[in-house]
């Protein structure tokens, strides 16, 4: 297991990459992004993709999924600046927070219809334990609806252009193909969109029928292409900054924990009380936990450097959101010990190792961790 020598992202993380100067490709799109990406002539590709969306709408000139986070509220502001008729669509959480149906709320103010997408619960709920007893994931069911019930409203509704945020491709590291391209097309969602590459074929079984999962059901892209449905990502037109987004987020009236729910920031992942448990199994995976990705994010923003970022992650540990673990435990009905169980099985021994009981990994990038606590804990 080895550590970027910019970021203190490991090599374990699917789709990283390290140079051979130990440097991540993530860490190697941030410097493109300062150095060889010209914004202002990508701003006016935008211009064009508006208005092609403008000429060819009939009614709302563009589809913006949303959560009402920060990052949504951003992408609802700068298509209102460019004059688009948006509607906005959020797949609703089984576990969406106060804060984060105020956000959503606030966001919807700001002017724009706005479909909230909920799906059978008792679905949702054999979904979810279904994909962490295979996968070791709870988000692939989240993941497959957003992705899927997007473009199929964009359809029902002649929808033009889909909106969607920051590519994660290009912001955590991909191969090129990927990272340098302008669309979200079928070949993204299959790699990088959270579902192990599978589609709702994958999951019918005795317990999930192909009715019961037709709101994860993919569209028909040969049709979206006819039709001239683009896809694109706001990312690529516009510099993509968490504290930019959160600043101008929260001068459009949106509201910030009283502290970080996991990882570094008081913004992110407020909506859902799932989206934790989502992040927590990295640790068990690939060896590291969400605030590796908030802390790298900051060293390539140039707002802390390396040393202060393991100092940071030397006294938050690897973090275990054993609160929301217990309330997606009580939401699926099994017991905590069992969800730990499962993830057990998922634990990667490639970099992990058993010492008389305490699992730890050897040559970490942070060295004076006390393992046997974190066993106990996790």
């Amino acid at each position: 297991m080895n550590f970027c020598k910019k970021c203190i992202l490991p090599d374990t993380r699917p789709g990283l990459v390290l140079d051979q100067n130990q440097i991540c490709n993530a860490c190697a799109n941030s410097v493109d992004k300062d150095n060889n990406i010209d914004w202002k002539k990508r701003e006016k590709i935008f211009q064009k993709v508006v208005k092609n969306a403008k000429l060819k709408s009939k009614g709302y000139d563009c589809l913006i999924p949303v959560s009402g986070g920060k990052d949504s509220t951003w992408q609802v502001i700068k298509c209102l600046e460019y004059g688009l008729k948006p509607l906005c669509f959020s797949w609703r959480p089984p576990s969406r927070t106060k804060l984060g149906q105020k956000n959503l709320d606030n966001l919807i103010s700001l002017g724009v219809d706005h479909i909230d997408y909920s799906i059978n619960p008792k679905t949702e709920k054999k979904f979810l334990l279904s994909a962490l007893k295979k996968y070791g994931a709870v988000a692939i069911p989240m993941h497959m609806a957003i992705f899927n019930i997007a473009p199929t409203l964009a359809m029902r509704f002649n929808i033009p252009l889909i909106i969607w945020g920051e590519n994660s491709a290009f912001e955590y590291g991909s191969k090129d193909e990927f990272h340098n391209g302008f669309t979200m097309d079928e070949a993204w969602v299959r790699t990088f969109g959270v579902t192990h590459g599978t589609t709702c074929k994958d999951w019918i079984d005795k317990d999930l029928t192909e009715k019961d999962l037709i709101a994860y059901t993919p569209p028909n892209y040969k049709k979206m292409e006819e039709k001239g449905i683009k896809a694109v990502f706001l990312g690529q037109y516009f510099r993509w900054d968490p504290e930019l987004t959160a600043r101008v987020a929260k001068e459009n009236g949106f509201n910030f924990s009283k502290k970080a729910k996991l990882g570094l920031y008081d913004y992110a992942d407020l909506d859902d009380n799932f989206i934790s448990v989502h992040h927590f199994p990295k640790w068990h995976k690939f060896g590291f936990s969400r605030i590796f990705d908030n802390l790298s994010l900051e060293i390539r923003n140039g707002r802390l450097s390396r040393k202060d970022a393991i100092d940071i992650l030397n006294k938050k540990g690897p973090e275990i959101p054993i609160d929301d673990i217990k309330t997606f435990c009580n939401f699926i009905e099994i017991s905590i010990d069992e969800f730990f169980k499962i993830l057990e099985s998922f634990r990667n021994n490639k970099i992990w190792v058993n010492d008389k009981g305490t699992w730890k990994i050897n040559n970490y990038i942070v060295d004076d961790w006390d393992w046997k606590k974190i066993t106990n804990e996790s």
